[in-house]
């Protein structure tokens, strides 16, 4: 089966009750964990925003918490692991400042790991691409915003 367009779903769903909306969101939910994240975002977190950061952030230091340490494969492999769901809970939100604030938490927590990620080149090259997407994340916000974030990013830099 090939999926249609945006549109043509759009135009069938502007013909839909709001119970049958209803049901069908609900009959998404059931299919994959990321549809009932996302509507869990939607509903009940996409208005308070910093919970929702924090949330996040607290989830990151468990997951930190957790790496094997033993072998630099280990902790790459842990290190894709959050950086992919870290990633994924950015896309729920499409909010820039709640992209560059999330990564830049996870570039610190990821430069406070020991042993040091300058020991592994592949760490250091995760790190490296992920202050290139902090810095277009904030060149995208709000001058005010901006001044904040390059403020905190240097200061992650010259660590």
């Amino acid at each position: 089966m090939k999926a249609v367009t945006i549109k043509q779903l759009k135009d069938e769903l502007s013909h839909k009750t709001a119970n049958e909306l209803k049901e069908l969101c609900l009959h998404l939910s059931r299919f994959k964990k990321e549809n009932k994240e996302l509507l869990t975002y939607l509903l009940f977190e996409s208005h308070h925003e910093e919970g929702y950061i924090q949330s996040i952030k607290d989830e990151m230091d468990v997951q930190f918490e957790e790496i094997n340490t033993n072998s630099f494969y280990y902790i790459r492999k842990s290190v894709r692991k959050i950086l992919s769901s870290t990633k994924k809970f950015i896309r729920y939100s499409k909010k820039k400042e709640t992209e560059a604030e999330l990564l830049l938490y996870f570039c610190k927590k990821l430069k406070e790991l020991k042993p040091s990620i300058k020991r592994s080149t592949r760490l250091q090259n995760v790190f490296d691409t992920q202050v290139r997407m902090i810095q277009k994340a904030i060149d995208k916000l709000h001058e005010d915003l901006q001044y904040d974030f390059k403020l905190e990013l240097a200061q992650l830099l010259d660590e």
